[in-house]
């Protein structure tokens, strides 16, 4: 018993060293962008030696693509989005109003987190094009998401009679996405609360009757 209990207890420890290490990744990728910082900036923001990221993340691509990852879940959990609770929470929505509405409350708290690294991310792959690489994948996983969104709410009461799921999916992909949350929210100055009013409004407007 003693020993799985120290298990435990060097397992927790190390999970929140990934955490300090991926807050302070965060931060400083996003202050200074992905050519300026450098892994001992990482390691003294944490709090840790450079050695102990080298050993749990290899190095910087690494080390960025888990941030990326991390952010967009908002935990370390391995749980795709479309397992996570608000997604399935909004499917099961009864109207195609209600589940709107919390698609696009669900969404617009992910794109508080993931908005800002998603521009250092694509700043950094202009840099080094070899980043493109780590996430390798035949289709994109937010086209799926936001698809598969569209199409659970076009067979709901109150959608729009004449609504594809692909032009439907195309509207959520484009509205709902990081580029435009940053253009309203850092460019434009709007608050969080005012943006999502206003997206959930417009796609309201072309979604449901």
């Amino acid at each position: 018993m003693p020993l799985v209990k120290s298990a435990g207890k060097k397992g927790e420890k190390s999970r929140q060293t990934r955490r300090r290490v991926l807050q302070a990744a965060y931060e400083l990728f996003v202050d200074q962008g992905y050519g300026a910082t450098t892994l001992q900036g990482i390691a003294e923001r944490a709090g840790v030696a450079v050695q102990t990221i080298y050993f749990a993340f290899g190095n910087k691509p690494s080390l960025l693509k888990e941030l990326v990852d991390v952010t967009i879940a908002g935990d370390d959990e391995p749980i795709p989005t479309m397992q996570r609770a608000w997604f399935r929470d909004a499917l099961a929505a009864d109207t195609a109003e209600a589940q709107l509405r919390a698609h696009v409350g669900g969404t617009c708290e992910v794109l508080q987190r993931v908005a800002p690294i998603m521009d250092v991310l694509r700043a950094a792959g202009a840099q080094d094009p070899s980043l493109a690489g780590l996430w390798q994948q035949d289709t994109d996983p937010r086209l799926e998401v936001q698809t598969a969104a569209a199409r659970s709410l076009i067979a709901k009461p109150g959608a729009r009679a004449d609504l594809t799921v692909e032009h439907a999916a195309d509207l959520l992909y484009g509205l709902l996405s990081p580029q435009l949350y940053l253009l309203f929210i850092r460019d434009r100055g709007w608050t969080p609360d005012r943006w999502e009013q206003w997206v959930y409004d417009t796609l309201h407007a072309h979604l449901c009757r």
